[in-house]
């Protein structure tokens, strides 16, 4: 799959609170960086996605379930969690979209609440490539949500990871996005 100049990565919430030892730590969560970092150089636009929550956010639980509402405190605004992992390759021109920052609202996708989509049009993109954290929630919200939005999208399957809770969650995800339209790719397949 070749990318052109109408093609944009979005790299989802590849934070150090969904990373080994966070808050909100994905498994194998690390793993998704030198598979970002090694398609980033094929792209010459590139979104970062980021939860930004206030510390009292509505889906912070003091007995979290790890699931939709009921997730420990992660991702506060100015705090080392909510910090992109080190060793992500981060271009000088990075354009990072903040969500999620409104207290009593939750926002899984990168579209929601944003100006991303009005940034691809902007700069003549037409399809995305979305990888990061977490499969079965914002990665997932946010291939929905720019089909949508009237964007092709490929999930580059290898540079993602899921929550996976329940068992079987992230690949449930997986097939619910191509069903929608997606297009899923390994990284090997991105020229």
């Amino acid at each position: 799959m070749q990318v052109s100049q109408t093609d944009a990565l979005i790299v989802v919430d590849v934070q150090n609170d969904f990373c080994v030892g966070g808050a909100l730590a994905v498994r194998d969560g690390d793993a998704v960086v030198p598979v970002i970092n090694r398609i980033s150089a094929r792209f010459s636009r590139i979104f970062y996605t980021r939860d930004w929550h206030p510390a009292n956010h509505c889906s912070f639980s003091d007995a979290p379930e790890f699931v939709d509402k009921s997730w420990p405190p992660h991702c506060v605004q100015d705090t080392p969690g909510a910090e992109f992992h080190p060793e992500l390759y981060m271009p000088d021109d990075a354009v990072v979209i903040s969500k999620a920052a409104d207290p009593d609202r939750d926002a899984y996708s990168g579209f929601d609440g944003t100006d991303l989509a009005g940034q691809l049009r902007d700069a003549g993109i037409r399809r995305v490539f979305v990888c990061g954290l977490a499969t079965d929630y914002c990665v997932r919200a946010t291939v929905l949500d720019a089909l949508s939005e009237g964007f092709e999208a490929v999930l580059v399957e290898d540079a993602c990871r899921g929550v996976d809770i329940p068992a079987g969650n992230a690949a449930a995800a997986i097939e619910e996005m191509r069903k929608a339209g997606a297009t899923v790719v390994h990284s090997g397949e991105i020229g």
